[in-house]
């Protein structure tokens, strides 16, 4: 039976194959999401949250998926509809990186990791909201790097509905805007985008300085 590090060794370099593998793919088109969708009828906003939450966690970005989810759905039904399928993504990462990798990481002897082990688990729901909300970094790879920090999956639920929430709503706004909806809309999800990141950028800049050692 492989190690606890072999383990780790496996899933983090499988995360990678499949980080670059999506990378590499082609863009996912609005048409491609509607001709999938289509035959689930009234259940499609549901069937939708289960593709884009399997395809979040094998790190297709979460702006194309909650886009989507706007040209499909609207503004209101796509919101809920983003917010449900990150959750759900982020939950799958956490349990299969606590399965699967979590006791690796416990036999590491490296301090940088464990000191960033502990600032997260320090930190617990906290870090998850600051990393939801900064812009420009992935949900995917921190989903898994909390769950092999020993996160809970609560801990990172609460925090990803708290910080994930406004940018959810931002890019299913601007999907909804760029279909059938109309301009107004879209330039409210830009507006709250852009008041989400400068308020990331914020929060991530004084969570830095808070875990900052003193000299």
């Amino acid at each position: 039976m492989p190690s606890a590090k072999a383990r780790l060794g496996a899933f983090v370099a499988l995360l990678s194959v499949l980080a670059v593998a999506v990378l590499l793919l082609a863009p996912i088109s609005e048409n491609a999401l509607r001709d999938t969708i289509r035959p689930f009828g009234v259940a499609a906003p549901l069937a939708y949250v289960v593709i884009s939450a399997l395809l979040g966690s094998l790190f297709v970005p979460g702006p194309i998926l909650a886009g989507g989810s706007g040209l499909l759905f609207g503004t209101t039904t796509g919101f809920l509809v983003t917010l449900t399928a990150t959750l759900v993504s982020s939950t799958i990462a956490v349990l299969a990186a606590r399965v699967v990798g979590r006791e690796g990481v416990e036999d590491l002897e490296s301090p940088r990791v464990k000191v960033i082990e502990r600032l997260l688990q320090r930190y617990g729901v906290g870090a998850v909201i600051v990393q939801r909300l900064l812009p420009g970094v992935p949900d995917a790879p921190c989903s898994y790097l909390f769950g092999l920090a020993g996160l809970r999956v609560w801990q990172v639920a609460l925090g990803t509905l708290i910080g994930a929430a406004p940018r959810a709503f931002s890019y299913t706004a601007i999907g909804d805007g760029l279909g059938a909806g109309s301009r107004t809309i879209a330039i409210i999800g830009l507006v709250t985008l852009g008041i989400t990141s400068v308020v990331g950028l914020a929060v991530g800049a004084l969570a830095v300085r808070r875990t900052r050692p003193e000299r």
